[in-house]
């Protein structure tokens, strides 16, 4: 859990200052329809972010390996989706979109896993009462 806590806050560290970057450098050097896909990955980036730092507490509370797993997943998920995106505004190279697709795949995996985790979580929880 420790990796994905020090993940958790890089990764919302690096949304919050492409956030900024977006905001205040490609606004004026890239086109509207650009700047929206960055905003795009830099949304999902923060909200997997904050997934991760919720798997992080839930995870110390109680050590569960799918937890970690769909951590991870979240992860590897961020850098495709986010990290291609990010490269194809800055390169224009549109091939990189095809990256995408794979990082939001993941994206879904590591919610599915999350939710198997999570029933886990809550029913060894109502178990101990």
């Amino acid at each position: 859990m420790k990796g994905l806590a020090v993940c958790s806050a890089i990764s919302g560290f690096i949304a919050v200052a492409f956030g900024a970057f977006g905001a205040h450098v490609l606004r004026a050097t890239v086109a509207p329809e650009m700047l929206a896909v960055w905003e795009t990955a830099m949304q999902y980036q923060m909200f997997h972010a904050l997934a991760l730092l919720c798997i992080v507490v839930a995870g110390s509370r109680m050590p569960n390996k799918l937890l970690c797993v769909s951590g991870w997943i979240f992860v590897v998920g961020t850098l495709l989706f986010a990290g291609s995106l990010y490269a194809l505004v800055l390169t224009g190279i549109k091939a990189l979109g095809m990256i995408t697709p794979i990082g939001g795949v993941l994206f879904l995996c590591g919610w599915l896993l999350l939710a198997f985790a999570l029933v886990r979580f809550v029913a060894a929880q109502q178990a101990d009462r």
